[in-house]
């Protein structure tokens, strides 16, 4: 084994072998340099683990040429000050190496987690967040790198959209969760943990009875006589269109049906769209669906609900209550009709989830209580239903008032003197 010192000319000056040669330097213990047969000069820090007779570990610096001497010199010096202090360099930087970058490491949560143990819808949302949301620089960082600071940062620059930044803050928490099941990560170091979510302004539209009357009156409108065309008659083809008697499109009698039952049952959009003829049961009113959001339900049908479907006619070849235009298919696109609706209703802020809410709410107020709006809507926390709170007491401060006023009016009633 040649020792000597090692400087620029010392390395220039080994001639290359049929084998790998080694010149270690006689004034830092470890630190050397090899040639190899093809002339490839590499920087060498060399240490033993668990004392004189523990394994010896090598690890390379760096290629001559790339690093200066005095660059690995300097570098050899901290990695086998770091062997001296018990540690073991070669093997934190294979650790490192071995590390999946937070990109890898998602891709492989995208697969593994989301599409193998969640709903379809779920993955799919999961996916659409990802990729609108993480930033392409964060990728190429190894997963254990990531700090509370970051995620803070990232979370803290979509605050003029804090739904979905609460969304997205929510899916790296369980990204990060799952790198702790596999060991990617230290128990305990998700760094989404502490990171405040924004405040979140519930929406609570829902119809009224006049707006519920003017709903109902485009609904028949629409699947009779139809509604009338919104044309631009000031533009130069308007004049090439059919006269204005003509320009009415009628409905489709499952848009309609769609509609009506959102109304009237509290469904999810999903769970109508999707409904198949084989799931209802007319004659002991309901709907068994052996899928939702929340896993298997039962939807329960009321009489209107039920003289829906009823009239609703059955396509051969077609499984499917509310039938798309694609033979066998179900209706896909529900918004686009619906925006033609509620602008003749004059309702164009409502959403076709604000009818499910207007369910939920009409039952709140008629003094239905929580639990049992939770369970017609199917929620599965009570916490998502307690929106309606404040509407389930209007029956009981209507009460209060009138036990009120019958013990005020017999109080006022009869005077009494005392004299």
């Amino acid at each position: 084994m040649a020792k000597g010192r090692i400087s620029k000319a010392s390395v220039e000056a080994i001639a290359a072998a049929d084998h790998d040669t080694y010149l270690w330097d006689d004034k830092l213990p470890g630190y050397g340099v090899k040639v190899t047969p093809a002339g490839k000069r590499v920087y060498l820090a060399q240490y033993r683990v668990g004392g004189r007779k523990g394994r010896t570990r090598r690890i390379t610096i760096g290629q001559h040429g790339l690093k200066t001497e005095h660059e690995a010199r300097k570098e050899a010096k901290i990695l086998l000050g770091e062997a001296q202090a018990g540690s073991d360099p070669a093997f934190q930087r294979d650790k490192v190496r071995a590390a999946e970058t937070f990109g890898n490491s998602i891709d492989k949560f995208l697969c593994e987690y989301a599409d193998a143990k969640l709903k379809q819808k779920t993955a799919i949302e999961y996916r659409r967040v990802i990729k609108l949301h993480l930033p392409s620089a964060l990728r190429n960082r190894l997963v254990t790198d990531i700090s509370r600071a970051n995620i803070s940062r990232l979370h803290y620059e979509m605050k003029q959209h804090p739904y979905q930044a609460n969304r997205f803050l929510s899916v790296l928490s369980k990204f990060f969760n799952w790198c702790e099941s596999l060991g990617l990560r230290p128990d305990n170091s998700n760094p989404c943990r502490h990171v405040q979510k924004f405040a979140e302004k519930g929406r609570e539209r829902f119809l009224s009875a006049d707006e519920l009357a003017r709903l109902g009156a485009v609904l028949e409108q629409a699947e009779t006589d139809g509604l009338p065309w919104q044309v631009d008659e000031s533009r130069p083809t308007a004049k090439h269109l059919v006269p204005a008697e003509q320009r009415f499109t009628v409905s489709s009698p499952f848009v309609v049906a769609a509609i009506r039952l959102f109304a009237l049952t509290g469904a999810r959009l999903s769970e109508m769209l999707e409904l198949e003829w084989s799931m209802v049961d007319l004659e002991r009113q309901h709907l068994r669906l052996s899928d939702s959001k929340t896993g298997r339900k039962s939807i329960y049908l009321n009489p209107p609900a039920v003289e829906v479907l009823a009239n609703l006619p059955r396509l051969a070849g077609n499984p499917y209550v509310i039938c798309g235009e694609k033979p066998g298919a179900h209706l896909v696109n529900l918004q686009k009709p619906w925006r033609r609706i509620r602008k003749a209703a004059g309702l164009d802020d409502v959403r076709l989830h604000d009818l499910r809410h207007t369910f939920a709410s009409w039952g709140a107020i008629d003094g239905l209580p929580l639990q049992m709006i939770q369970g017609l809507l199917s929620h599965s926390n009570m916490q998502t239903t307690q929106r309606y709170a404040h509407l389930s007491a209007d029956p009981l401060r209507a009460s209060s008032e009138r036990v009120a006023g019958a013990i005020s009016a017999a109080l006022q009633k009869t005077r009494v003197s005392f004299q």
